[in-house]
């Protein structure tokens, strides 16, 4: 098969997927691909370029919803297909969180204005259509980069985390905490972003029947 820009981006994605964004190199994509580095640039500007292909990757993966459908519905299948793509590459949505990549492509930008349009199509003016995308987007990227994470430097602590919340959180001097920290202990990250989604649409549904716009 010839070098093309599309099996350059699967290269580059499966490499970063596997060691990182901080390993990914022109170098390590030319010979996962079977080229010298120089005949990357053929399809890909430099790295820069190659990231923004990335990101854009993630966004190209969400299936388009029906225009007929609600604007609830459609929001929901948007942000449950976001959501899922984000989570199979949160490596990618770091690059993205930090804006050290951005989803230029023709596909991405279709499902940034399918999401606009169901916001829009909900009643809310242009301003608070933007909020709630970048609303939408902090969402995502919490639930995917939290739920994604990686335990951490693994320092070693005389008292484990969880131990030592148990230990400090009483009935009696944090009565709210400690009732509520069983289920903090065992929150599920996906469960949680289906709980937030709800919540977010519903604040959206009040405003489209009338109530105040957020």
């Amino acid at each position: 098969m010839s070098l093309n820009r599309e099996k350059i981006l699967d290269a580059a994605l499966r490499l970063a997927d596997e060691q990182g964004l901080p390993a990914l190199s022109m170098r390590k994509v030319a010979a996962a691909v079977g080229v010298e580095a120089m005949s990357l640039y053929n399809h890909v500007e430099n790295k820069g370029d190659l990231l923004d292909g990335l990101t854009a990757r993630l966004f190209e993966e969400v299936a388009l919803p029906d225009p007929a459908v609600r604007w609830d519905d459609r929001l929901r299948s948007l942000a449950e297909g976001l959501h899922a793509s984000f989570s199979r590459h949160p490596v990618v949505v770091r690059a993205l969180a930090a804006q050290d990549a951005n989803p230029r492509s023709a596909g991405a930008l279709r499902v940034i204005d399918a999401v606009l349009k169901a916001f829009l199509d909900a009643g809310l003016p242009d301003e608070a259509a933007a909020r709630g995308y970048r609303s939408l987007l902090g969402m995502l990227f919490g639930s995917v980069l939290v739920g994604t994470t990686a335990t951490g430097t693994g320092a070693v602590r005389a008292e484990p985390v969880v131990a030592w919340f148990r230990r400090m959180v009483t009935a009696e001097e944090l009565p709210s905490l400690h009732r509520v920290l069983p289920a903090l202990e065992a929150g599920d990250c996906v469960q949680d972003f289906e709980y937030q989604l709800e919540v977010f649409t519903a604040g959206l549904r009040r405003a489209s029947a009338g109530g105040p716009h957020p």
